[in-house]
C-alpha cells in the first residue's frame, strides 16, 4: 500500500526497507532493569552479528501506557524479520546472555506482554535515517505517531498524501524524519506509523507550529483528493527517549 512513488528529493533512490517494531509492556520495578539489560547485552549484539544496524531502543516518556519500551529493527527483507526469533535461538552467545530474560519464572516475569508489528517503508522515504551523529542522545527525544484509517481506501489515500507534498512540508518545517512505515502485520489496521526526532520539546512544538501554519499544508489538507471525508480516524502520539543501548 505504500505505493510506487518516487523517493523524496532528500533521499537517494533505493530499495525500501522493512521494520519490525517490538513493544514491551512492563511494570515499574525489576522488569525495567532486566529488560534493558536484555536489550543491551543480548538482543542488540545478536542483531549486530546478523548484520542488522541502526536498531532503536526507547522508553515511553509520554503516552497512554507506561512503563513501555519500544525496539525498532530495520532490515532489507521481510524474511529475516519474520524468522528473527528462530535465528536468535540458534545463536549461543545470545542464548547465554538472554537467559535471565528469556527464562524468567512465572512468579517474577521479565515483562507483562510483548507485541510485534511489521511495516514496509514508504517508497518516498525508503530508509531509516538516524539523527546526525553529533546530536546528543541524552537530550534528544523522538515522536512516534500512528494514523489509523476508517477503511483501506482511506488508508491508501493518506499514504498518497505523504507522497503528494506532505514530505516536502515536513522538510520545510525542519523536521528530522526517521522513518515512515505502512503496517503489514499488526493491530488496529489499516494504519501507518512514522517517527520524528527533536532536540527537545520546545523544538517539537515550534516545528509543529510551522507545519500546521504552512500555506502549502493548508492547501494540501483542503485538496478534494484528500478532504472528501476524514481519512484518519485515530492518532496515537507517543514521546520517547532513547535508552543507553539505542543505536539511534
Amino acid at each position: 500500500m505504500a505505493g510506487s512513488e518516487p523517493a523524496h528529493a532528500g533521499m537517494s533512490v533505493t530499495a525500501r526497507e522493512y521494520y519490525q517494531i517490538r513493544r514491551y509492556s512492563l511494570v515499574s520495578g525489576p522488569q525495567l532493569k532486566l529488560t534493558e539489560s536484555y536489550l543491551a547485552g543480548a538482543l542488540i549484539p545478536a542483531l549486530t552479528r546478523l548484520g542488522i544496524d541502526r536498531v532503536g531502543a526507547f522508553k515511553v516518556d509520554i503516552g497512554p501506557e507506561t512503563p513501555t519500551y519500544y525496539v525498532l529493527i530495520p532490515a532489507r527483507e521481510t524474511g529475516l524479520l519474520a524468522d528473527l526469533d528462530l535465528h536468535l535461538a540458534q545463536d549461543e552467545q545470545f542464548s547465554s546472555a538472554a537467559d535471565p530474560f528469556w527464562s524468567a519464572p512465572a512468579a517474577s516475569p521479565a515483562f507483562q506482554r510483548v507485541e510485534y508489528s511489521m511495516l514496509a517503508a514508504f517508497d518516498g522515504w525508503p530508509r531509516l535515517t538516524p539523527p546526525p551523529s553529533s546530536a546528543s542522545k541524552t537530550k534528544r527525544i523522538f515522536q512516534l505517531r500512528t494514523y489509523e484509517s476508517p477503511s483501506y481506501k482511506a488508508h491508501v489515500v493518506k499514504v498518497k498524501m505523504f507522497h503528494s507534498g506532505e514530505f516536502d512540508i515536513f522538510a520545510k518545517a525542519g523536521f528530522h524524519m526517521v522513518f515512515f512505515g505502512d503496517t503489514l502485520i499488526g493491530s488496529r489496521m489499516p494504519n501507518l506509523t512514522y517517527m520524528l526526532s527533536f532536540n527537545d520539546s520546545t523544538e517539537l512544538d515550534a516545528k509543529w507550529d510551522a507545519f500546521r501554519n504552512d500555506p502549502e499544508w493548508k492547501k494540501l489538507s483542503a485538496d478534494p483528493r484528500f478532504a472528501y471525508e476524514p481519512i484518519v480516524s485515530n492518532i496515537t502520539n507517543l514521546i520517547l527517549s532513547p535508552l543507553d543501548c539505542s543505536q539511534i
